[in-house]
């Protein structure tokens, strides 16, 4: 592949997955411990084409910076880490590519395991919302940072888990059979397995 036509795709991808997470983070699944952003759908596509990497970091960067503007300078840690989170499910996928179901889990277990580590600090700022709480199912796990890091892991394990296989496995499987990693110019010429 081109470098031309593999910053072209970078970018694209990059620009969908912010205006996707931009749009969601406006719900209150888009933020937060429980988090049901079906821009992380978009992740599958590093599956396709190595141009993905860079275009979900920086899409993710795009994006985070968001939060930069809502909470203030602790929004540096979505950016930081958030960013890094999905660079790294994404280096995965690409890795991995090849064992559809092995890749998918990239994103997942990443977001599951960086992303409620920082959680805590960031969104204590964010008063009267009760991120930690679930009332109808009296779960309360506010206080210490281990308890809410691990209701995180969690929330967050279980959203990704939704959204990349239940959302992001079907959309593999449609731009697989539209030809989409030829189309795309994938390294691999060897089409990767189906599992």
């Amino acid at each position: 592949m081109s470098r031309t036509r593999h910053v072209a795709q970078a970018g694209v991808i990059a620009a969908v997955y912010a205006a996707l997470t931009l749009a969601m983070v406006q719900t209150p699944l888009g933020y937060g411990p429980v988090q049901l952003r079906l821009s992380e759908a978009l992740t599958v596509v590093a599956c396709l084409t190595p141009a993905a990497i860079p275009g979900l970091w920086a899409g993710t960067l795009i994006a985070n910076a968001w939060m930069l503007a809502q909470v203030g300078v602790l929004g540096l840690l979505d950016v930081v880490f958030g960013s890094l989170a999905t660079l790294a499910g994404a280096v995965w996928m690409w890795r991995f590519r090849e064992r559809t179901t092995l890749a998918l889990a990239g994103p997942v277990v990443a977001n599951a395991l960086i992303v409620p580590a920082y959680l805590p600090v960031m969104l204590a700022g964010v008063t009267g919302i009760g991120f930690y709480r679930i009332e109808a199912l009296g779960v309360d796990a506010s206080g210490a940072w281990i308890s809410m890091y691990l209701f995180g892991v969690v929330a967050v394990g279980v959203g990704q888990a939704l959204v990349v296989y239940g959302l992001g496995l079907p959309l593999l499987g449609v731009l697989r059979r539209l030809g989409l990693a030829a189309r795309m110019g994938a390294d691999d010429e060897r089409g990767p397995e189906r599992d």
